[in-house]
């Protein structure tokens, strides 16, 4: 059995020009290609193989990110099915020129183990946190694979015809 914290992964990140939009905050994409990079490390520290993203869930913009602010991506497993991995990732921001901070985001990924062999080991929260993200854990994936049903249906009514 692995714990949470055990899984943590933390990167930093000073926001630039480059990643502002017009509306003068990050981009969305940006914030969310940050998140896979560093969520996908704490999949692989508890899969220990290859694993791919699945699915980017319940993804909640709380505050933007502006010139002159930093963030924080902290994530970390959160639940384990028998070839899939659950991660929770937040994203912490600071106002650099003030020391003010804020939750900027959360979301939740699915990662899925491609050695079908191999299967995760449990997972043992510790803080009020961990303890309190891992026990919603069952009601979100059965949540997830009901609107993984709906979305099937939902593609194969899809064209892909000409013109695209």
């Amino acid at each position: 059995m692995a714990k949470c914290k055990e899984t943590l992964a933390i990167t930093n990140h000073r926001v630039i020009s480059e990643d502002i939009n017009e509306h003068e905050t990050v981009y969305g994409g940006r914030i969310l290609e940050i998140l896979d990079g560093t969520a996908s490390t704490s999949a692989a520290r508890l899969a220990r193989t290859q694993t791919v993203t699945a699915a980017i869930d319940d993804v909640n913009f709380i505050a933007p990110f502006t010139l002159h602010d930093s963030f924080c991506v902290e994530s970390y497993v959160t639940g384990v099915g028998t070839h899939s991995i659950e991660v929770f990732a937040k994203v912490v921001g600071e106002h650099l020129l003030t020391g003010e901070r804020f939750l900027g985001m959360t979301a939740f990924f699915t990662f899925v183990i491609l050695d079908k062999s191999v299967e995760p080991e449990p997972i043992i929260p510790e803080s009020n946190e961990e303890k309190m993200l891992c026990k919603g854990y069952e009601q979100r994936r059965k949540r997830k694979k009901a609107a993984l049903n709906d979305r099937l249906s939902f593609n194969q009514q899809l064209s892909i015809d000409l013109p695209y």
